[in-house]
């Protein structure tokens, strides 16, 4: 693993927060959560530029996305999911996933807003500490939809 993914891998705490993942592609919890559910879609091997995923990677982000969306849909039930590919200070492959909401959700006792509904998302989100990131994804983990 060179150095940039090793660097991203740590950022973004791929292998503790990790969901689900594919041949090709790992999605994980986002530290911060913009709204409830937010992670990211990594792809697994050193890659920084969008045009250099193989066709084998292109088709299996299809199987990911959908994974991600059925799965989310049924424990959340968002509006609508905004996948963002930035890649301003993380030069790999990724995309930051978004589940949106128009209603506050209820979950571990906590109500969840997403507050900037239905403008641009707040990427900074809410910081939470380990225990809280753990339960989340532990909950989407033991609850996930594959029908692959």
């Amino acid at each position: 693993m060179n150095k940039n993914l090793i660097e991203f891998s740590i950022k973004f705490d791929t292998e503790q927060l990790k969901i689900f993942e594919t041949d090709y592609w790992l999605w994980s919890l986002r530290p911060h959560q913009a709204t409830i559910g937010s992670g990211i879609l990594s792809l697994k091997r050193d890659c920084t530029k969008f045009s250099e995923l193989k066709q084998e990677e292109y088709c299996d982000l299809k199987n990911m996305i959908k994974v991600i969306e059925d799965t989310l849909e049924e424990l959340f039930s968002y509006d609508k999911i905004n996948y963002l590919m930035l890649m301003m200070v993380d030069k790999q492959i990724h995309y930051h996933v978004i589940p949106r909401y128009d209603k506050s959700i209820e979950l571990f006792g906590e109500i969840w807003c997403d507050g900037s509904w239905p403008g641009i998302p707040n990427l900074a989100g809410d910081p939470l500490n380990k225990e809280q990131l753990m339960k989340i994804t532990n909950y989407i983990k033991n609850n996930l939809i594959v029908s692959l």
